[in-house]
């Protein structure tokens, strides 16, 4: 399709920024947490990780050009730089979990066992936080890291570009009762909705449209005025008149707890 700029403001996110240090404190000084730059700057992923820790006083380590893409390096950079905090999409994930495994089965090979699985806590011991976004983070997926990395929280966020980078989040956690992973719960100062085809809202466990309201909604789309209307509705629920809604085009169905459960695309 047509590349499109979504217009966020600087309020949305400072707003972003203030949660993500609010609910993962990054530590700043001589200990101070190591966040690694690694998505490239035309995502919206890479404002968090320029600014989250320049604005705590933690360290940036900026990856090698196309170093994302490399999970062997990942695991070097994480390992020998001492990184505690990075972003991965759950398929890039999956990717570098699969080189984890072959590490522990090339270690094992070399110090003569043959176990052929990564030791769990024996990978980057440095890790504490890994954010997933992006895309739909997969239950055995989650499963898996939680187990090859259990020094490492793990955290499932959900948001598009145009409410500045993310909306609601997730801390992961092993459940035999759960069926899928939940994007979880709105972030400081942001409203989510699901509604239906009338713009009514759903019970819990109905699925409707999310709609995401509050501070993190941006201006709209840069020089597209056709699209912003169809996507950035009045807001019939907020007593500001000048309030807007995001329609994300994504569906999902609150759970009785409150969380939001993501099932795909309307």
């Amino acid at each position: 399709g047509q590349p499109k700029g979504a217009m966020n403001e600087h309020r949305a996110v400072v707003n972003r920024l203030l949660w993500m240090q609010d609910a993962y404190p990054l530590s700043a000084g001589a200990q101070s947490d190591r966040i690694l730059q690694k998505t490239p700057f035309s995502f919206d992923v890479s404002v968090w990780e320029f600014f989250w820790p320049l604005m705590t006083g933690a360290q940036i380590i900026i990856a090698k050009p196309q170093g994302h893409q490399d999970p062997a390096y990942l695991q070097q950079i994480i390992e020998t730089q001492h990184i505690t905090t990075l972003h991965f999409v759950p398929s890039m994930l999956q990717v570098f979990l699969d080189q984890l495994a072959v590490s522990a089965t090339t270690s094992a090979t070399t110090s003569g066992t043959m176990s052929g699985t990564a030791t769990p806590g024996k990978a980057c011991p440095s890790l504490r936080h890994i954010v997933c976004s992006g895309e739909e983070l997969p239950l055995a997926l989650q499963d898996r890291c939680l187990k090859a990395l259990p020094h490492a929280g793990l955290h499932n966020l959900y948001g598009p570009t145009e409410a500045a980078i993310d909306v609601t989040y997730w801390e992961c956690r092993l459940d035999a009762e759960q069926s899928r992973v939940p994007i979880g719960y709105p972030i400081a100062n942001i409203r989510m909705l699901i509604l239906d085809g009338q713009g009514q809202p759903v019970p819990i466990g109905v699925a409707g449209e999310i709609h995401i309201g509050g501070i993190g909604v941006a201006r709209g789309y840069l020089n597209r005025p056709e699209l912003t209307a169809e996507r950035f509705i009045p807001d019939p629920y907020s007593p500001d008149p000048a309030a807007r809604l995001y329609k994300t085009g994504d569906l999902g169905r609150w759970r009785a707890d409150g969380a939001i459960e993501y099932l795909g695309r309307n």
